[in-house]
């Protein structure tokens, strides 16, 4: 099935999904088709995204990853752009899941580096090239890229990754987790001042409340599986210009940060899991190794952090006031 829309102007609240288990870690897809809608019935988000980190797409077989393609769009249909992660070391691949993801309908692409780049893919910028040039050869849906965390050594450096811009019309944004403020603004400016100006979302969920009133042009956060309705109320209020309301929000947000984000932050989604859990959303997390399920002593924690963000069974998901 073709794609019936192009997502070209990806801005705005952005959650990316998680991906339920059962107790024997397959996955489950009854949960993931009602997980789907839950966040899909968030008033004013933009797309969804799966087969993200947010996903443990690192656990996921490939066969998974095109299962659950098809699977996100017979759920959203076309009432909810799918954007769907490219992530895999092979470029070879990369070309083959973007090709499959436009025959399933997806609207968009999250195109992550390849992590064989860790040791100096930085320095070979005609790497990024190649690696693009085999995705938009393969598949002319809109690109978002993944711009890692400079201490990841698989950040772009910002000349490659302006040149990658100008080069490959396909990319609309950038999702933006360089972890440094001073970078982050400069990537955001010299990006809206291209002759095709390239949108940024934000993922620095850590502080978001800062990086959007940079001038971010929305979000894309696994936080969003939990508090897509919160982040929905701060993008507003920021892009309004209202700082009262958006430190209000924060306000509320905060003890989220601190729910899922705190060291090590390769617990930030386990965590998400246990949340839904304690919220009555989900009735069981269970997460693939090497993750490991969070202690009860940190499962304690999460909730007394979900108790003082106000948020319930009740509250969850539903438009804030």
């Amino acid at each position: 099935m073709a794609s019936v829309r192009h997502y070209d102007n990806p801005r705005g609240v952005i959650p990316a999904v998680l991906m339920p288990f059962t107790a024997d870690l397959a996955v489950d897809e009854k949960a993931y088709r009602k997980h789907l809608a839950d966040v899909a019935g968030v008033e004013g988000i933009s797309a969804i995204t799966i087969n993200g980190h947010a996903a443990e797409v690192a656990s996921l077989t490939i066969e998974e990853q095109y299962r659950a393609i098809a699977v996100t769009k017979e759920v959203l249909e076309e009432r909810v752009p799918t954007i769907v992660a490219v992530y895999t070391n092979s470029t070879l691949e990369a070309a083959r899941i973007a090709r499959k993801a436009q025959d399933e309908g997806a609207n968009g692409l999250l195109v992550f580096p390849p992590e064989v780049m860790v040791l100096g893919g930085h320095l070979r910028p005609e790497m990024a090239r190649e690696h693009f040039k085999r995705i938009t050869d393969a598949s002319d849906l809109p690109i978002i890229h993944y711009q890692f965390p400079l201490n990841s050594n698989l950040a772009y450096p910002l000349p490659t990754l302006l040149e990658l811009c100008n080069q490959f019309p396909s990319i609309k944004a950038i999702k933006d987790n360089c972890g440094d403020g001073n970078l982050h603004e400069r990537q955001i400016r010299e990006l809206k001042a291209l002759d095709r100006p390239v949108n940024t979302l934000t993922t620095h969920s850590s502080w978001l409340l800062g990086s959007l009133a940079l001038g971010c042009d929305g979000l894309l956060s696994g936080a969003g599986s939990v508090i897509a309705n919160l982040q929905v109320a701060l993008f507003r209020a920021v892009q309004a210009g209202d700082l009262h309301a958006a430190k209000a929000i924060n306000d509320r947000i905060y003890p989220t940060v601190r729910a899922f984000y705190d060291h090590p932050l390769l617990d930030m989604h386990n965590r998400m899991k246990e949340a839904l859990v304690i919220l009555g959303r989900w009735d069981e997390a269970h997460v693939r190794p090497p993750l490991m399920k969070p202690t009860p002593a940190e499962i304690e924690k999460i909730r007394q952090c979900l108790t003082r963000a106000g948020l319930t069974a009740e509250t969850l998901y539903k438009k804030v006031a």
